[in-house]
């Protein structure tokens, strides 16, 4: 008895010490940048300020220089664009809006270092004499000056560590290559601002640095598509709510009601309120449905036909493709009538890529670089995704020495830097 509650003791005192960590996002208020003084940027202002830059200041903190790049988030006709730099080091990125004030440009944001919880605010300005009159007056070149000036902070403090980036040269766009952010924009693990698989990771995706997202398909018990990745409700995604067992088995009206996502409560989303999301509310141009059902896909093409219809309906080109990851899946696939025309991509061996007539090969990148493979899928008119690329000192060799058309990666970030500073 004594040693059942020492036990028991001990168990509760390890749990209670455990340590959580979280990333919490820093507030980005800033008076001047929040002044009625301060306007939107037009599209010929924010158009020169992609590119890669060099640091000095803060060079020590994220690297020797970064890649620059916008996107957007739309709400109806309320667009929001953010610019993010992309760095060398530690997988650390900022996303900041842009203001005009007078012939000053204000960048205003946060930074986060992915491999680490480290984050906190950014502020910086680019100012008449670097480069923000010729900017706002649309009258810069390329070769012209241009520096970023301001300074960041860590966590929720004021921003007082400098930092100072000198536009280098534009983005590299030589080849064309998807960047393909892993369920749905991240994994929860990395405590990103929002859960996995939620339509509000999706909206945060390009922000990243993703062209493109990779979501898991799985059924509810009554044949709802959604987005989950793990076979079983667990505390690992969902918050505590004593539902336990394979998320299959319950009906979406269940999961709706009954569990939220355990980043911010979201609502386990479906395949079509995924695909909203990123078809209206984002610039992402690819999706790869990893498809963990082993049922029937009839349902999945009619979804798959339908959004890239709408998308195209509003002058957008989508590419969405039903994941083929084992022999189950490629049964099913190869049942679905004219099977040969809809968009796939086929993680089994090239053969099996051939007899889906899949638009894409995706191995694993455990196998290495495996260039004549990939060089016989370019002559057959396909592309080769590789998956999944994490660590920096990987994405930079695949990058440099590898044909892949395409990397999936829980760090977009980290595949954005690499690709876009090429020369």
């Amino acid at each position: 008895m004594k040693t059942n509650l020492f036990i028991a003791f001990l168990f509760l005192f390890l749990v209670s010490c455990r340590k959580h960590y979280d990333v919490l996002q820093p507030s980005t208020q800033w008076d001047l940048f929040a002044s009625p003084a301060a306007l939107p940027l037009s599209t010929a202002a924010r158009t020169p300020l992609e590119g890669v830059y060099a640091f000095s200041d803060a060079s020590a903190t994220f690297g020797k220089d970064a890649a620059a790049h916008w996107s957007y988030t739309a709400n109806g006709s309320d667009t929001t664009y953010y610019l993010s730099f992309f760095c060398e080091k530690d997988v650390a990125y900022f996303i900041c809006q842009g203001r005009r004030l007078d012939s000053s440009i204000l960048l205003n944001g946060y930074w986060r270092k992915m491999s680490s919880t480290e984050t906190g605010r950014v502020q910086l300005t680019i100012t008449p004499a670097h480069g923000g009159t010729r900017i706002l007056n649309g009258a810069f070149h390329p070769g012209d000056s241009l520096v970023i000036t301001g300074n960041f902070g860590m966590a929720d403090n004021v921003p007082d560590q400098p930092i100072r980036l000198a536009y280098e040269r534009p983005l590299y766009h030589a080849r064309p290559f998807e960047i393909v952010v892993h369920r749905g924009g991240g994994q929860t693990a990395d405590l990103l601002p929002a859960s996995e698989n939620s339509a509000e990771i999706v909206q945060l995706a390009s922000q990243f640095g993703a062209t493109g997202i990779e979501m898991d398909l799985r059924m509810t018990s009554d044949g709802v598509p959604i987005l989950y990745h793990d076979v079983d409700l667990s505390e690992r995604l969902i918050q505590k709510n004593g539902m336990v067992g394979p998320v299959e088995s319950y009906t979406y009206a269940q999961l709706n009601t009954l569990v939220r996502l355990i980043r911010k409560g979201e609502h386990i989303p479906t395949l079509r309120q995924a695909l909203e999301t990123m078809v209206y509310k984002t610039p992402l141009r690819y999706i790869w449905l990893d498809t963990k059902l082993h049922g029937s896909l009839e349902l999945i093409r009619s979804i798959q036909t339908e959004y890239m219809q709408r998308a195209a309906a509003i002058g957008r080109t989508v590419e969405i493709t039903i994941g083929i990851p084992d022999q189950t899946v490629l049964a099913n696939f190869m049942a679905l009538p004219g099977y040969q025309n809809i968009p796939s991509v086929c993680e089994l061996d090239p053969q099996y890529v051939q007899m889906a007539n899949s638009r894409i090969w995706g191995p694993r990148w455990t196998l290495g670089l495996q260039t004549p493979q990939v060089d016989a899928i370019h002559s057959q008119g396909r592309r080769a995704f590789v998956w999944t690329l994490d660590i920096p000192q990987n994405i930079q060799q695949f990058m440099s020495q590898g044909h892949f058309d395409g990397f999936l990666s829980n760090y977009p970030s980290a595949v954005a830097y690499y690709y876009y500073v090429q020369q």
